[in-house]
């Protein structure tokens, strides 16, 4: 189905106004898409990651080392999203934070926008190396949904809660609002 702005309307997530490449604290999550169980599976209470999350766990990590002003704090792979933190640190006074150039539209450059085009685009590529049962494949299929959710981190209190709740997710994944069979979906 096409996308028609009279049927559908489609609502921006992001704080109407706020600098996304403002210094600051921020919780990450992205679902895959249609939410499919891709990056392995819960035994025990701990994630297990497979190959397709192994490629995630090394490119979340790499995000980190190639942008300066990335620092990642606590982080979890799920079967069907990640969870994470992610702090934007000031990289100096004389360092250029905005468009990048090509379209006043497009995403500010060091921004969590670009960190997450960026991230979805190198997990996207790389697994879509990986041969399906033997063969490659000869149409990219899609690993994440369009969109990201992310929330502003105000205080020591909201990161710690947070943290906490990166930690026990595998825990909870049974009830998780996430998991395929929640029945609270039904």
């Amino acid at each position: 189905m096409s996308y028609d702005p009279q049927k559908h309307h489609r609502r921006s997530l992001r704080l109407k106004g706020y600098d996304y490449s403002k210094a600051g604290a921020y919780f990450i999550t992205i679902c895959t898409y249609n939410r499919q169980t891709l990056f392995g599976e819960i035994i025990d209470g701990k994630m297990q990651l497979n190959q397709l999350g192994e490629v995630v766990a090394e490119e979340w990590e790499r995000s980190a080392q190639m942008r300066q002003e990335i620092e990642l704090d606590y982080s979890v792979i799920m079967p069907n999203h990640l969870h994470g933190i992610v702090i934007i640190n000031n990289v100096g006074a004389n360092d250029n934070v905005g468009a990048n150039g090509r379209s006043p539209l497009r995403m500010k450059s060091r921004s969590i926008s670009s960190l997450m085009a960026g991230f979805k685009s190198a997990v996207t590529k790389r697994i879509n190396r990986i041969p399906y049962h033997g063969e490659q494949l000869t149409t990219p299929v899609p690993v994440w949904q369009r969109n990201y959710y992310e929330h502003i981190i105000r205080n020591e209190t909201s990161l710690n809660q947070l943290r906490q709740y990166i930690i026990e997710n595998p825990l909870k994944w049974e009830i998780d609002q996430l998991h395929p069979n929640n029945p609270s979906k039904w």
